[in-house]
């Protein structure tokens, strides 16, 4: 059998091993292929009965180019990129992996809202340049400093990684709200369940960690920012697709929103064009939240095992059924 990993550098840049794939067949891995439709995607994939990828995308027509395909393992929860409706008509199961980063996002979510009420990296830097060491007074910041111990955090999305975010959060002093479709007992004894509109209005701190849908599409947009309160934080390290870039500017622009911390961008990689590059109090990280090695490993075993189960006859995290 051939296995063909089509962009394995994001989830392998070298700290991990491909072994676990290798022994199931013959291997080739790719560090990138293409993260755009090309006909190279075709090409490597050949006649590999099975495939793993992250972000290049497997179309309708890659797959009917390729007619040996007949697993599509994916390196992330995520699986967009691949037209798995069609992959069902043509019996190809999609799997991805369901749960691997729910402590490093959550505590990274964390990690952008501290250095929000904070600016440590700032202070580091200017640090360095020298500026502690000629400065008239034993210290100094150039930024207000944010207690968060009495605040009200908002969490849209109280799943495993909201609700991760939802027990740090509890554990700086914050109050929970969240916002969630469907609410649960775990969620339940973490934070109280409200409807989007009275989190807007009563959060200091407004988290994403919701699932894209057609239906939340740009749903931080001007009219609900309009319902938040003057001068709350926003954190997004769930997908870039959920906040309207330009109105959320302009809420930067203009103090209604005080600051935001977010590790995605509608079009990834950041277009030098994104309007938030403009914004300020506005700190944006390159989608790195999912990454800490044991994390990444994570997605490396349950791939494994995705595989192995294809092999074996009964596919597991099927999400074209």
């Amino acid at each position: 059998m051939k296995i063909v990993v089509l962009d394995g550098y994001t989830e392998n840049p070298g700290d991990l091993s491909w072994d676990q794939l290798s022994c199931m067949g013959e291997l080739k891995v790719y560090d990138r292929t293409s993260y755009v439709e090309a006909p190279i995607i075709a090409e490597r994939i050949g006649d590999a009965e099975v495939i793993v990828t992250n972000k290049t995308p497997i179309s309708k027509e890659t797959m009917d180019k390729c007619p040996n395909l007949k697993m599509i393992a994916v390196l992330a929860t995520g699986y967009n990129v691949i037209n798995y409706d069609y992959a069902k008509e043509k019996g190809i199961p999609v799997c991805n992996v369901p749960t691997y980063g729910t402590a490093c996002v959550g505590q990274y979510a964390i990690a952008l809202l501290l250095e929000v009420c904070h600016h440590i990296g700032h202070h580091d830097k200017t640090v360095h340049e020298g500026k502690w060491a000629n400065h008239i007074d034993w210290c100094y910041w150039d930024h207000p400093l944010i207690e968060l111990d009495g605040k009200t955090a908002g969490i849209i999305g109280f799943g495993r990684i909201g609700q991760t975010t939802g027990r740090i959060a509890k554990a700086l002093g914050m109050k929970v709200l969240a916002y969630d479709l469907y609410p649960n007992d775990s969620g339940k004894a973490i934070a109280e369940y409200v409807d989007l509109d009275t989190l807007l209005a009563q959060s200091d701190v407004v988290f994403l960690h919701c699932n894209l849908t057609a239906d939340n599409e740009k749903m931080i947009n001007k009219a609900n920012i309009a319902k938040m309160k003057d001068g709350a934080i926003l954190i997004n390290n769930s997908r870039g697709q959920l906040i309207d870039e330009q109105d959320v500017t302009d809420a930067l622009k203009a103090g209604k929103l005080a600051a935001a911390g977010l590790d995605v961008v509608y079009t990834e990689p950041i277009r030098a064009d994104n309007p938030l590059l403009t914004a300020p109090n506005c700190i944006i990280t390159p989608h790195m939240s999912w990454g800490a090695k044991e994390a990444r490993q994570r997605i490396m075993d349950c791939t494994a095992d995705n595989i192995r189960a294809y092999l074996d006859g009964a596919p597991i995290h099927v999400v074209n059924p």
